[in-house]
């Protein structure tokens, strides 16, 4: 594998980001229409059909590593597509709330599966230097992905007069079928194939091409050590520190606020007094703001470190937070709170967003690596599925004051924790992290 080839198998892959980033915010434009179409109230609209998908996303995240392990990451990679191709097929072409529901389900669990075999993939594939940076493409997907999907439902919205939520939620069929044919073209992990694959040779030609100027035999000997060394259950309490560090990350990523924000968007922009026939246009900046900072992020990631940019995350959260609690308060006009919300977003992308995916699929030793991934990418979606269930009835319940101060509460929080228990992983290779996170 030369550097075309690492090349063309990360922005491959990374390209199940994107439809990660499209599938999850696509239904922002859908939200308010497919709930005057079927009268649902707004407990059954918050569980069957907003976060049907996000509670898809838990299982697929939970049970990701399975496939991942026993089948390899890359053919995993490819039936995450498929999924993504029959939730935007069959969600578009839904008849009722109860068949909606079930596709998007489907949809979630490629999303919760994308989470976990994508960066896995990744940072096995990637050289040290560049690791942050590449996993991070996948992230930069995400977010490209979400402002494509802002951009289709303001376009479909404008051109269409009925039913516009079908094309928006069907047109994701088109890139899910691209990515399925592309996938087919790239190789397995080499850390798959010598450790779960049963092929030392194509595992060591991979390893070769990956890093020519080092030793393939150092380095195969180095990861069978590692295994060796970490074979125990993984709740066993000899991985309690990655373990935590992975929960209490992806726990922030979901307390911050960011799904509530992007699922529900318009109604924020809504209630901010924004007219409803400009809410759409309204979130197009959001998605500017998150892939204009994911690149900024993706360009420092291994230039900062992991530790520094979540510290700059986590004040620019704070403020922004306070921005929107504050504009709430004094009844400033809606593009205000749009100005604020952006700017959060921005702080999001820069931080978690940069951070999350590349951090989590650092900190886990080779023999359980899958399942640590598992576990952070399943604690971040049922967070997020429970944060986006109860949404609809929170709006109802709470004032916008009072739910963006706890989101800022939550973020100082995170900052302490930064601060005082995270770990620097920039420029190590992971076996030099396994070594660091057990032995201390």
């Amino acid at each position: 594998m030369n550097n075309k080839g690492i090349k063309y198998s990360v922005i491959t892959v990374a390209l199940a980001g994107f439809l990660f980033g499209f599938d999850t915010i696509v239904i922002s434009g859908a939200d308010l229409p497919i709930q005057k179409l079927w009268n649902t109230g707004d407990w059954f609209h918050g569980v069957f059909i907003m976060s049907m998908a996000l509670w898809g996303t838990v299982l697929g995240a939970l049970l990701g590593g399975i496939p991942c392990d026993k089948f390899g990451r890359k053919k995993t990679l490819f039936w995450i597509g498929v999924l993504y191709l029959a939730s935007a097929l069959g969600s578009s072409l839904a008849t009722n709330p109860y068949v909606f529901s079930f596709f998007r389900f489907i949809g979630g669990v490629g999303v919760g599966a994308s989470s976990v075999a994508a960066p896995i993939y990744i940072s096995e594939i990637a050289p040290a230097s560049k690791r942050g940076r590449l996993v991070a493409t996948y992230q930069f997907n995400i977010v490209f992905g979400i402002l494509i999907a802002f951009f289709s439902n303001y376009l479909l919205g404008s051109l269409i007069e009925v039913n516009a939520w079908r094309w928006m939620l069907g047109v994701e069929a088109i890139p899910a079928l691209i990515y399925c044919v592309m996938i087919l073209g790239i190789p397995n992990s080499p850390r798959w194939l010598l450790l779960k694959g049963n092929d030392e040779p194509k595992a060591k030609q991979l390893l070769q091409e990956l890093d020519p100027l080092g030793n393939v035999d150092e380095r195969i000997a180095a990861i069978k050590n590692s295994v060796l060394k970490t074979k125990s259950n993984f709740f066993s309490g000899k991985y309690s520190k990655p373990i935590m560090l992975a929960f209490l990350l992806a726990f922030f990523n979901q307390v911050s606020g960011i799904n509530f924000i992007l699922y529900y968007a318009p109604r924020i922009f809504e209630a901010a007094g924004i007219d409803q026939s400009n809410t759409l246009i309204a979130s197009v900046p959001i998605g500017v703001v998150n892939l204009v900072f994911t690149l900024l992020g993706m360009y420092l990631i291994d230039r900062m470190g992991r530790k520094q940019l979540m510290t700059i995350g986590s004040f620019g959260y704070i403020i922004t937070l306070l921005g929107v609690a504050w504009s709430f308060y004094i009844g400033a006009q809606g593009w205000i709170v749009v100005f604020f919300i952006s700017a959060f977003v921005g702080a999001h992308a820069i931080g978690q967003g940069a951070v999350i995916w590349v951090f989590i699929s650092e900190i886990f030793p080779n023999s359980v690596r899958a399942n640590g991934m598992s576990l952070g990418s399943g604690t971040h979606w049922v967070f997020a599925a429970l944060i986006t269930m109860i949404t609809p009835a929170v709006l109802s319940a709470f004032t916008p004051v009072t739910i963006f101060l706890f989101f800022a509460v939550m973020m100082l929080l995170q900052l302490l924790w930064v601060r005082l228990k995270m770990p620097e992983t920039k420029g190590k290779n992971l076996e030099e992290i396994e070594m660091e996170l057990l032995t201390k």
